[in-house]
């Protein structure tokens, strides 16, 4: 994986970004909701790092890594191929450690977004094969992300790849993840109420088999691939109740978008706050717009 001084110099660049507010010197792959993906080397990507959220301690960041190892153990337990992931850490100026997970950047042609697009039995197959693992392997226990954004197809392989948020619960049913890495970005004054109101919905959802195939049906929208919805409901046909249909995936795409809208324009104002109003440094880079 990505050499320590390798890692190093990409967060020094992420530093100047931060400072200076523009990314151009970065390849960035792409923006989740808690993490920043930068491929590196620039010029030649070779490793996809998942930026997180900085963490104040090494006790924080172990916390972390063990929470990850965990829910790969049982992913891997229940038979979800995950993409090789490791994660790394490097100080910051402020003292706080900058965590990155790892994973060597996938060929374009293998992500399952493309798949899809390409049509075709394949493109079939795999959106089977994510429901068939959602509804198999989701429970109150463990939870998935399945958008089809997160998944690759390698050696002909169903394989998982964004494994940042680890989401797996305890047996109290608890998360075991520390839930305050979503809140990060957001002003403090707005951590506690979307703690309270909307967070716990959230990670809800992904404990929930039916609700993560409705899921991934309402992000084919964002994909562009409005037109595999049908199959999506077809494979899941049967197996949950209440059924899915056109109509549920329709609104629950357009609250998602509210939802996750709502928040980055906070996010974005807080930003604007902080940097021309409190000269400080913004902690974050952020996308311009998510396409929803």
């Amino acid at each position: 994986m990505i050499p320590t001084d390798e890692l190093a110099l990409l967060e020094s660049r992420v530093q100047r970004a931060l400072c200076s507010g523009d990314d151009s010197a970065l390849r960035v792959l792409g923006y989740g909701e808690i993490s920043l993906v930068i491929g590196w080397p620039r010029e030649s990507p070779r490793w996809a790092c998942k930026r997180l959220p900085t963490f104040a301690s090494s006790a924080d960041a172990d916390a972390y890594t063990e929470t990850l190892d965990a829910y790969l153990e049982v992913l891997d337990r229940r038979g979800v191929r995950v993409a090789p992931t490791t994660v790394r850490r490097t100080a910051v100026p402020d003292g706080r450690l900058a965590v990155y997970c790892v994973q060597e950047v996938l060929p374009s042609d293998s992500l399952a977004v493309e798949v899809v697009a390409r049509g075709g039995r394949t493109a079939r197959d795999l959106l089977g094969g994510i429901v068939d693992t959602a509804l198999e392997v989701v429970d109150d226990h463990v939870g998935l992300d399945a958008q089809l954004s997160n998944w690759a197809l390698m050696e002909g392989q169903l394989t998982y790849f964004d494994v940042t948020t680890p989401l797996l619960r305890g047996p109290d049913g608890s998360e075991r993840l520390d839930t305050e890495i979503f809140l990060a970005s957001l002003p403090p004054v707005l951590r506690g109420p979307v703690r309270r109101f909307v967070l716990p919905g959230i990670m809800q959802r992904y404990h929930r088999p039916r609700s993560v195939v409705l899921d991934l049906a309402a992000n084919l929208i964002k994909e562009d691939l409005e037109g595999w919805i049908g199959p999506v409901l077809a494979a899941v046909e049967g197996r949950v109740d209440p059924p899915l249909s056109d109509a549920e995936v329709y609104s629950d795409y357009r609250s998602d978008a509210r939802t996750w809208g709502l928040l980055q324009a906070v996010r974005r104002a807080d930003r604007l706050w902080q940097r021309k109003v409190r000269r400080r440094t913004y902690p974050f880079l952020l996308p311009a717009r998510i396409q929803r």
